[in-house]
């Protein structure tokens, strides 16, 4: 069993969860954890579970307009250039059927509907991936961040709780 880990982040965030997320799955497996514009569009055969994780954006997965919106709010470089997650899992070839889970970064907000995650997860379906845990929501207190507090011992617990369904499959 192996696990790769793909994420879209801009302002860090992301990059954050993903890689909490990887060091939960390690109780259980070797992980490896590639930012999407480094991640391959055809899986190994030897990836038993994929999880993937990006930012909220305009109440789903990032399209180039809210890549160029958030390089525009941004202080520095951000964290993934080009293309993101939507991109990458429509020219995603799996080749044998696995596991997969997917997770976002929110703002925690009753009026902000959407998630990154839905978004997703249903790509995710529609490449007849088993999907072993519903979409995960992990929340950042501002457009930029930071993640609120608890939400990397979350990560770290989530991660797990894959690593043992996998585990247990």
């Amino acid at each position: 069993m192996r696990a790769l880990v793909v994420y879209e982040s801009m302002f860090g965030n992301t990059k954050k969860i993903a890689e909490e997320v990887a060091r939960g799955l390690t109780t259980r497996m070797p992980v490896e954890v590639l930012e999407v514009g480094c991640a391959p569009e055809r899986l190994p055969d030897e990836v038993t579970l994929l999880v993937v994780g990006g930012p909220t954006h305009a109440f789903g997965m990032s399209r180039a307009s809210t890549r160029d919106s958030a390089e525009q709010q941004a202080d520095g470089d951000l964290i993934s250039r080009g293309e993101g997650i939507r991109e990458w899992l429509s020219a995603l070839r799996v080749t044998i059927p696995i596991a997969a889970a997917a997770f976002d970064t929110k703002i925690r907000a009753a009026y902000l509907p959407g998630s990154a995650a839905k978004g997703a997860h249903k790509a995710l379906r529609r490449h007849h991936l088993r999907l072993a845990a519903p979409p995960m929501n992990f929340y950042v207190t501002g457009t930029k961040g930071p993640l609120e507090e608890a939400e990397l011992r979350r990560a770290h617990e989530w991660g797990e709780s894959l690593a043992d369904a996998m585990a247990s499959t």
